[in-house]
């Protein structure tokens, strides 16, 4: 089988970082690896499956003597912006963590479970999806192919580490009183509906991001979207309430059967014994964890879902390895279409 050489561009964050540790534990065909980071990390070494390796400046030079074929971006957007298309038109596949080009209608935009054919139309670049959307279309895809959506309405609870490091020290600090310097308020014993910028329609940029995503990942430009994110304070994973109604009638017995089967979700539900999805009981798990599944009797045919994930892991870093394993495995490492940045 043929080997690839993978790069990691911002190995040194907090998604970086957990990108190298999904890598470790999965057993693609890679050979050479490249770790890049900004100044403050460009020169250190970095331990990884039993080697070490020096952190590469990013910088224009860098990237072009760098002999990659599949490039992982874990960077803030203004770089993937500059850099994405600098590998790109080397013949590198981007795949891409931030918002830069999720909107981008040359980029796919990429959730294995949902839409893996699509890795096939890129075109240098693919967006992994934000965090949030990641979770909930895992679980609601196979529910739209049963069931048909009609509308969602997303409530989310998302986890500090969601806003990087800072934000994660800010609850960190907040234990002992500290003034937060990411949020806009105190987070420790506390939670604000404001994540990300506020639009002019009264939405954050993130309530948007999860509405666009999910109707383009879903293919469904027609479905009805509304959305609330909260920010909590809890370390690492984001839950999300999710009312989902649909156009075909359905029971709680066949969401049940349907979500058993699906792939990248694990059902976890049985109240009665207090069995049900947590941040903490997701933490370090690949998979999307749903229950709390409820009918909800206001609608002709709907459901009322609790979906758990790792925000680092399932919302980042492994979607992110897993669309690289499946470009590979469908030999789509190189794009068919040609560069198109």
């Amino acid at each position: 089988m043929k080997k690839y050489n993978l790069a990691v561009v911002g190995a040194t964050g907090m998604v970086g970082a957990k990108i190298l540790k999904v890598l470790s534990e999965r057993n693609l065909p890679l050979n050479e690896y490249f770790f890049f980071a900004s100044e403050k990390s460009a020169g250190k070494t970095v331990d990884f499956m039993g080697k070490t390796y020096k952190i590469l400046l990013l910088s224009e030079k860098s990237v072009a003597e760098t002999d990659a074929d599949i490039a992982l971006f874990a960077v803030k957007k203004e770089i993937s912006l500059i850099y994405a298309p600098l590998f790109a038109r080397k013949g590198v596949l981007v795949i891409d963590n931030s918002s830069a080009w999720r909107r981008n209608e040359k980029v796919p935009l990429i959730v294995p479970e949902c839409n893996a054919k699509e890795i096939l139309n890129h075109r240098g670049i693919i967006a992994n999806p934000n965090c949030s959307t990641i979770q909930a279309v895992t679980a609601l895809k196979p529910l739209d192919d049963e069931f048909r959506l009609k509308r969602i309405v997303y409530s989310t609870y998302q986890a500090v580490s969601g806003a990087g490091v800072a934000g994660f020290n800010d609850l960190k600090n907040g234990v002992s009183g500290g003034t937060p310097k990411k949020f806009p308020c105190p987070i420790f014993a506390n939670c604000f509906p404001h994540i990300d910028e506020f639009c002019a329609n009264g939405y954050t940029l993130e309530e948007d991001k999860m509405i666009f995503e999910t109707k383009r990942i879903l293919s469904r430009p027609d479905l009805k979207i509304t959305a609330t994110c909260v920010r909590v304070p809890v370390f690492y994973g984001h839950s999300e309430s999710v009312n989902a109604e649909f156009y075909s009638p359905c029971d709680v017995i066949g969401v049940k059967e349907v979500l058993n089967k699906a792939k990248g979700v694990t059902l976890y539900d049985d109240p009665d014994s207090a069995i049900y999805p947590t941040p903490l009981f997701a933490q370090d798990k690949d998979d999307v964890f749903v229950g709390r599944i409820r009918k909800d009797d206001t609608v002709y045919s709907g459901v009322n879902l609790w979906i758990v994930a790792d925000n680092l892991r399932k919302g980042a870093a492994t979607n992110a390895v897993q669309i690289a394993q499946k470009a590979i495995e469908l030999n789509a490492v190189k794009s068919f279409f040609g560069c198109g940045f």
